[in-house]
């Protein structure tokens, strides 16, 4: 698989929200979330809302990490060698769109300085989740390495397992804080104008940074790695009953 080239720009087309990510492992990796059709000929929806937004990148970042998760599983029950490529793919949509944008060029620049000034639990709060985006690219750094590699040994299996373990479980939660703590307070902490302002600002730098496919591409990439990990089948997922209660 490998990136596609960006299609050339049509007149009088909604805007999309547009991701392209490049793989290391050569699959295109890319999150978008396109605008509702046009309400009024000739005219266009707003963007996104940049909280809105935010947890969007979210949502594909989870899809990643129950891949991480099933790799873990994997690694500790034996027998089954991981396809290393698609496993390169996640490690690499962590980095470019992960780490790379979502973390450093909007949350770190744009949603925790607010936050920070303010003081308080939600300044606590955003120096963890700083640090916690430090440890991710170390453990991103790991994977890759590991990916590039080309293998992983009998006796690091269980390292490399509970490492992947460790980060879902720390990403799952990181995750869940912003979504319903960090963003309401940074929301509240600007004023509607700055917020009006960020959402054309993100949606501005998405397109710099991103070009011109959008969430096609990362659904059809994360798509590729579920897939490869025997996730591709949701109905295949559903938990079973559980067994009968015993009362005592």
């Amino acid at each position: 698989m490998t990136p596609d080239s960006p299609e050339p720009e049509q007149p009088e087309q909604p805007e999309r929200r547009r991701w392209l990510v490049l793989g290391g492992a050569a699959v295109a990796l890319a999150l978008a979330a396109p605008v509702a059709p046009a309400v009024a000929a000739g005219k266009e929806e707003p963007g996104t809302p940049a909280a809105e937004d935010l947890m969007r990148e979210h949502g594909v970042l989870r899809r990643a990490l129950l891949v991480y998760s099933e790799a873990a599983t994997w690694l500790l029950a034996g027998g089954r060698a991981l396809p290393l490529p698609e496993l390169g793919c996640v490690a690499t949509l962590f980095r470019r769109f992960g780490e790379d944008y979502h973390e450093r060029s909007l949350e770190e620049q744009h949603v925790f300085p607010p936050l920070l000034k303010q003081g308080g639990s939600n300044a606590v709060l955003a120096r963890t989740l700083t640090a916690q985006h430090r440890r991710g690219r170390e453990i991103t750094d790991y994977v890759s390495a590991l990916v590039r590699r080309g293998s992983v040994a009998p006796a690091e299996r269980a390292t490399v397992a509970t490492t992947l373990q460790l980060f879902v479980r720390m990403y799952a939660h990181h995750a869940a804080i912003e979504d319903t703590v960090i963003f309401p307070a940074w929301k509240q902490a600007i004023s509607p104008q700055q917020y009006s302002e960020l959402t054309e600002e993100f949606e501005e730098l998405e397109h710099k940074t991103f070009g011109e496919r959008g969430f096609e591409d990362a659904v059809k990439s994360v798509a590729a790695a579920e897939q490869a990990f025997g996730l591709g089948d949701l109905a295949s997922l559903t938990a079973p009953p559980p067994p009968p209660a015993t009362l005592t």
